[in-house]
């Protein structure tokens, strides 16, 4: 298994819903912020949004096992092996990632946690 460097490209907010579904005052992501690099394979990197990570996690674990080398969904999405762009699931203030494979092979670690 290989690392994936996630890098945070974008955080955005739709004015237009916020006005109409937010809280006063709602802004961009308050976690996340532009050109954040991450380093991932099974695990949520240290510092990670939990709700992001539960929506890019299947595209992470797709490129460290190896998908990587082709392009994802046939190619007709991403023209560029190894690279994924996808966003957290908040339909407010939607951070988007890109994704992509490295060759840096993961180091598990088994011990215990106490």
């Amino acid at each position: 298994m290989n690392r994936v460097k996630i890098t945070v490209l974008k955080t955005t907010l739709d004015e237009e819903l916020a006005k109409e579904y937010g809280v006063a005052g709602l802004g961009a992501c308050p976690m996340l912020k532009e050109g954040q690099v991450f380093s991932a394979d099974y695990a949520k990197p240290e510092g990670f949004c939990d709700e992001a990570w539960k929506a890019i996690y299947q595209y992470v674990f797709a490129l460290a096992h190896g998908s990587g080398k082709e392009l994802f969904y046939y190619g007709d999405w991403i023209r560029k092996p190894g690279v994924a762009i996808c966003s957290c699931n908040d339909g407010l203030r939607p951070v988007i990632f890109k994704l992509e494979a490295t060759q840096e092979q993961s180091k598990m670690d088994d011990r215990p946690v106490r």
